[in-house]
């Protein structure tokens, strides 16, 4: 399936993408647009448009995508809630959660846009050992190792 999402991403933007494809849909292929051509992108395209204004798997209530997409599509892994409220704490202000990790999450990804990279792909390729990590981390933390 394809999704689509605005370019130049960052916290919710790489997290999402994450997400979708360890819990969702494996062979997801993620587009990039312009915040103003992400609808015709995803009509175009037939893509699933997440992190945009006025979308199902967008922000509301003060919650992220990220969240959103875990209630869509009930993922009922306690690491991943954890793991959510970091990834909101980084995205979102205010923060609902407070987790003491959000703040270096948020850094990190700043750090990453700052690289040089090609583009929104290479970002997410090389940024997704972080979401491993703290997913890894989340996980050790709920059991108590």
């Amino acid at each position: 399936m394809k999704w689509v999402t605005r370019e130049h991403v960052k916290v919710d933007r790489v997290a999402c993408p994450w997400l979708i494809k360890k819990f969702i849909d494996p062979e997801a292929e993620f587009l990039f647009a312009p915040a103003g051509e992400v609808m015709g992108v995803a009509e175009r395209e037939g893509a699933i448009p997440f992190d945009v204004s006025g979308v199902e798997l967008g922000h509301h209530g003060g919650k992220c995508s990220f969240e959103a997409i875990i209630e869509r599509y009930r993922v009922e892994d306690a690491a991943i809630r954890l793991l959510a409220q970091i990834v909101h704490g980084a995205d979102v202000s205010p923060d609902l959660y407070g987790r003491p990790e959000a703040p270096g999450l948020k850094a990190i990804a700043e750090g990453f846009r700052h690289l040089g990279l090609r583009d929104d792909h290479e970002i997410l390729e090389r940024e997704f050992i972080v979401y491993d990590a703290l997913h890894a981390y989340c996980r050790a933390s709920l059991s108590g190792a």
